[in-house]
């Protein structure tokens, strides 16, 4: 398998993220969220000033959205919960594993039809096969299983025809395709797509570009990759000087700017003084552009 294209990552903004994840563009506000999910805090960013805002959530903040209504969708260590931008208040909505108090809630997105889907995974990551689970909430607040059995919930994504989302459980290397039905939120048919080699990290988080390709951060791996889900071919990558980045988000003015997450959790003092930028945000204009991301309906 041939690389066709290698790019390389520059340095957006520095940054100490233990847990970098869940990458937001807010087009209205141009701003760039993400959720630094074991330091309990939302980031809020603006590239053209470089400045900086934190607000503390308190608990593991797995990831968020944008709310139509205003402010933001959070999913948090308790469940499902509401954010007030202005006033940093957070109400809870849903808690779907109440009854798995050893879980936590990781990478979540909206899909077309404004629905926030979330994953979860065990606090013992090691011995968590099996024990997450992928929920969605719907815009009336409702909470429905859709997947379990998972490890790790990780990266989610929509076609732009709205037919097919995809669903990467990291440790199992693989990106999976289902039949999505924007109406009923039913998911069908799952196939493996994409299978990522042993030796180039595994599948975290990810977003799709507007030609339908699929770019996926590669936890351990250095990288961020092109991948094409309609014959599982590696187009291109991204080279980040960090093991850990998590995930991606297109934005800027024309969505052509793909900016990065990344980690430095776990990471000994002999690792992090070979990556100091361990936990910064980088970012590369690999020449495809990407969509305004969805947002939640509720």
């Amino acid at each position: 398998m041939k690389t066709q294209t290698t790019f390389t990552a520059e340095l957006e903004y520095e940054h100490d993220s233990l847990l970098g994840e869940g990458p937001v563009w807010d087009w209205r506000t141009r701003r760039l969220l993400w959720v630094d999910i074991e330091g309990y805090c939302i980031n809020r960013y603006d590239p053209q000033t470089h400045e900086l805002e934190a607000l503390w959530i308190g608990q593991y903040v797995g990831s968020l959205a944008v709310r139509s209504s205003g402010g933001f969708i959070l999913a948090l260590k308790s469940g499902f919960a509401a954010l007030d931008a202005e006033t940093g208040e957070v109400t809870p909505l849903a808690d779907a594993e109440s009854h798995l108090p050893e879980n936590r809630f990781n990478d979540g997105k909206c899909d077309p039809a404004g629905r926030f889907w979330g994953g979860t995974l065990a606090l013992d990551e090691k011995n968590g096969a099996g024990k997450g689970n992928l929920y969605c909430l719907d815009s009336d607040l409702s909470v429905h299983l859709k997947i379990s059995g998972v490890w790790i919930s990780n990266g989610l994504a929509w076609t732009i025809d709205e037919r097919t989302m995809y669903y990467i459980d990291s440790p199992t290397q693989k990106v999976v395709a289902y039949d999505y039905d924007r109406a009923t939120c039913e998911i069908a048919d799952p196939r493996t797509v994409i299978e990522v080699p042993d030796g180039m990290g595994y599948p975290d988080g990810m977003t799709i570009d507007t030609e339908g390709m699929l770019w996926i951060a590669h936890w351990d791996g250095a990288q961020i990759c092109r991948w094409n889900p309609m014959n599982g071919e590696l187009l291109a990558t991204i080279q980040v000087p960090v093991s850990r980045p998590t995930s991606c988000v297109f934005g800027g003015e024309n969505f052509d700017t793909l900016y990065i997450t990344s980690a430095r959790t776990r990471l000994d003092e002999k690792m992090l003084a070979a990556q100091p930028l361990a936990g910064s945000i980088f970012k590369c204009r690999p020449g495809v552009c990407g969509l305004p991301m969805n947002e939640f309906g509720g």
